[in-house]
């Protein structure tokens, strides 16, 4: 394991040597400067955790090399020395970023928890940027077509202010993906991120969900319980589906927006919060509005910054993409190899209308990655529900054929019907339908049937 570096930085033999001895005692890798100026060289050379810096240093001060550290380094923590401290000198020390300020003639034990402290403080911070890492790598938006720029842009102009954001889209466009980047990319991502589906919840139950309630205020409040709203300070309130909530909770949410205080179940001391509440709908509240089923005055209150998210049919380009990334996704949960989509297996998912949007194409990627061994993946891999709406033709209803069109139409979905019953697999196929495997192929080609051919093993 790899020791912890530190670095002192002291004009005095004495001091530098006491320190390297007790902080290597430690388990530390220590080095030691007289100057900023070796300093310097030392930090842009070599990574250390922490910097024990006087502050009386020969030629460039301990506050001047500070600030060239937390340009160079800013994850370096920076300890102050001094043994003419001052109120004023340790509080410019704090501002410019020096985690603490030790004062000579130096308590060795007392330098030590120190160190130990800004270490333990590193620790903290690294592991907080490995999770925020984490967090953005979990809520990635994928595609670059027209319409997912437009939406990037507008996340980027939106999130930063405190604003309400309210997101139509069809159910599984990624209305919680975009609440999410629009918390990540605010001011207030650090706060809570709180979501609350207002379809889900029944309707005697979904104010005290919201705002929370005190023992006793109904049967069954056992306990105080604290709502959404309250849960949210500081961060952002996700209300998922707001266009099912009812005339009652609307009435009271349109009272928090206003003021951002409310008021929990049974309780009589109101709760004063500080909430961005971002909202989202598959419903068009407009007509809505018409139908007296939602306020007006809540939808103008939400409705600040409206974002409108593009369905999966309308950004086909993007599916290439989403699938290679929801399949290497998968495979890497699962302990698989990645496996691929062939051009025709491509052009098909293309096809399809997709009423589940992007939340169809995922569950269909998972069930691919679990389901099929090969690594390379064919139109007749693809579930047959694909296959029914894009290569199977739709029923005739008063539509005029000649006998040879009638025929051909019959013979082809006769044809994908064997051959979807056998993965794909053209000696099977043909071998299902009594005729020779050659024959076989020169119909698919005459009637537009895409096949694996080599790619499933076989030869013409």
């Amino acid at each position: 394991m790899t020791r912890p570096a530190i670095l002192i930085v002291d004009d005095e033999d004495g001091v530098r040597s006491s320190l390297k001895g007790i902080l290597e005692d430690d388990g530390f890798d220590t080095c030691g400067v007289a100057s900023g100026e070796e300093c310097l060289a030392l930090v842009g050379a070599k990574e250390f955790a922490i910097v024990l810096l006087d502050v009386w240093l020969p030629g460039m001060d301990g506050l001047q090399v500070l600030e060239e550290i937390r340009r160079a380094a800013p994850d370096t923590i920076v300890v102050m020395i001094s043994g003419h401290g001052s109120i004023e000198t340790a509080v410019r020390a704090t501002k410019l970023g020096a985690f603490d300020f030790v004062e000579k003639p130096l308590s060795l034990e007392k330098t030590l928890v120190v160190v130990k402290n800004a270490l333990h403080q590193r620790r903290l911070e690294e592991e907080n940027r490995r999770l925020r890492q984490q967090v953005e790598q979990k809520y990635v938006m994928i595609g670059n077509s027209v319409p997912m720029q437009a939406l990037r842009q507008q996340i980027a102009f939106a999130a930063p202010t405190n604003s309400r954001v309210l997101i139509y889209g069809e159910n599984g466009t990624g209305k919680e993906l975009v609440a999410h980047l629009v918390h990540l990319h605010s001011q207030r991502r650090d706060g809570p991120f709180i979501e609350m589906n207002c379809a889900a919840i029944p309707e005697d139950l979904i104010e005290s969900e919201l705002f929370g309630h005190v023992k006793g205020s109904f049967t069954g409040a056992s306990e105080d319980k604290e709502g959404k709203f309250a849960q949210a300070d500081g961060g952002t309130l996700f209300l998922d589906e707001v266009g099912d909530m009812s005339a009652k909770t609307q009435a009271k949410v349109l009272r928090v927006l206003e003021e951002q205080r409310f008021t929990p179940v049974g309780g009589s001391a109101p709760v004063t919060v500080d909430v961005r509440v971002i909202a989202s709908t598959n419903k068009v509240l407009e007509r809505e509005i018409e139908l007296g089923n939602f306020r007006e005055d809540l939808y103008y209150r939400l409705n600040v910054i409206p974002f409108q998210l593009p369905p999966l049919r309308e950004r086909k380009e993007d599916i290439a993409e989403l699938t290679g990334y929801f399949l290497g996704d998968f495979a890497g949960r699962y302990g698989r190899r990645p496996p691929s989509l062939t051009r025709n297996a491509l052009e098909i998912l293309e096809a399809y209308p997709w009423p589940g949007n992007v939340r169809e194409l995922k569950n269909m990627m998972e069930r691919l990655v679990i389901m099929k061994t090969q690594d390379r993946l064919d139109v007749f891999d693809l579930p047959e529900s694909i296959l029914n709406r894009t290569l199977l033709s739709a029923e005739n209803r008063g539509e005029v054929l000649s006998l040879q069109e009638a025929r051909e139409r019959f013979e082809r979905e006769f044809i994908l019907r064997k051959l979807m019953e056998h993965g794909g697999n053209v000696s099977r196929a043909a071998h299902a339908m009594q005729i020779e495997r050659s024959n076989l192929y020169r119909k698919m080609r005459h009637l537009g049937i895409p096949y694996a051919g080599r790619e499933n093993g076989e030869s013409e």
